[in-house]
């Protein structure tokens, strides 16, 4: 009964999983099998509306006056730390994906959620439905130094608002993703942890870099300040126009490496 489904988010990747009310869902489950509740004249009968809603509070525990410890579980951890850009980037394509990947496409939920506040072990399962490898190849291309980038089609991160679909990216060392279009909450998603939002200015151009090839932007500073430049495909010695999707202020941000900047937390501090 909840309000979207995804691939693979329910049983297993090809499961067919129904959207239904929870009044469906009830009455299916009594009868055994898809119904109609309205068919049921007792249900419809019982639906009264009461004058003053009902509420029971008896569970809960409050806190004293005093203060209260907040303890966090070894899965609870801290936001990675943001790094600010220099007005050179290099790196390599680590994946291109096709038009309306999905948040969950990024960072599947399902069984993974319980990973949302470890978001080491989180972005382990980053790309998990689309490539097994991607995480394993973005984390050696980090430690080299040197930046990711993600290709995409249409529409990327469209569907959940999961900012962990930027977070673990950026976690993974993914700099800037070029695409033909961006998701608007992705986008501001994307900004806040640091990760550029670039978009073709020729939507042909997604068949000029494949995965692995060597990409550059020389005088970054000044492309994140007039919201166009260009990207060098070095593996085919091609200029590529980009637009950058971002406001003034987003533009500040991430100068810095997002929101956070480099006053981010690293785990056990």
């Amino acid at each position: 009964t909840s309000n979207r489904n995804f691939e693979a988010r329910s049983g297993t990747k090809d499961a067919d999983v129904f959207l239904v009310s929870p009044e469906t869902a009830s009455y299916s489950a009594i009868m055994g099998e898809l119904r109609d509740p309205r068919e049921c004249k007792a249900a419809i009968e019982g639906l009264k509306e009461l004058d003053i809603p009902i509420f029971d509070d008896s569970m809960f525990i409050f806190p004293s006056e005093e203060k209260t410890e907040i303890k966090r579980g070894p899965n609870i951890g801290n936001p990675p730390k943001g790094t600010p850009f220099e007005n050179y980037l290099n790196g390599n394509a680590l994946i291109k994906v096709s038009d309306r990947i999905t948040t969950d496409h990024i960072c599947p939920a399902g069984a993974f959620l319980k990973y949302r506040s470890n978001i080491p072990k989180y972005s382990k399962y980053a790309f998990h439905t689309v490539d097994e490898t991607f995480s394993e190849r973005a984390e050696l291309l980090r430690d080299q130094g040197k930046a990711g980038f993600i290709i995409a089609g249409l529409s990327y991160g469209q569907g959940s608002s999961r900012e962990h679909a930027a977070i673990c990216p950026s976690y993974l060392g993914v700099r800037a993703i070029i695409a033909k279009s961006i998701e608007r909450i992705h986008q501001a998603n994307l900004a806040n942890f640091g990760i550029l939002p670039l978009i073709f200015q020729n939507p042909d151009d997604y068949e000029k870099i494949d995965n692995g090839d060597e990409l550059e932007i020389d005088a970054l500073f000044d492309l994140i300040d007039k919201g166009s430049g260009f990207v060098k495909n070095k593996t085919k010695n091609i200029l590529i126009p980009v637009d950058l999707m971002a406001t003034e202020s987003q533009k500040r941000e991430i100068k810095k490496g997002g929101t956070l900047g480099d006053m981010g937390i690293s785990d056990g501090e």
